[in-house]
């Protein structure tokens, strides 16, 4: 029964560090927080903002890649989709989304004025 007095008898500083301590405690949960958000957070919103602009951007004769790995031109562009043309005559609709980003784009050749 003598154990059970020292370990009651060992709280002599509750009034005093209560009040430090629970602001201290809190310091490395905001540290935390912070690194998670230069580190993952904001760059990850950083590369969503640019992808969702290049998508945007997408235009009749760019050359694209899609996330399943097609690789074509676009021949046509709605609000939701796509028309990429993969090979002479074959053309797939994919998700705007679904555009990984832009291979290259092609020139409009302006006619020569006489």
């Amino acid at each position: 029964m003598n154990f059970l007095a020292y370990a009651m008898g060992q709280g002599g500083t509750g009034a005093e560090g209560g009040q430090g301590g629970a602001f201290g405690a809190f310091i490395p949960l905001l540290l935390m927080f912070a690194i998670f958000y230069f580190l993952l957070i904001r760059p990850q919103q950083k590369k969503a903002k640019e992808h969702k602009s290049m998508v945007a951007s997408i235009k009749k004769g760019d050359r694209v890649v899609s996330s399943g790995g097609l690789h074509g031109m676009v021949t046509g562009v709605t609000d939701d989709t796509v028309t990429m043309e993969i090979a002479p005559k074959v053309r797939v609709k994919v998700s705007r989304g679904s555009i990984a980003g832009v291979a290259g784009r092609r020139e409009v050749q302006e006619k020569p004025s006489k």
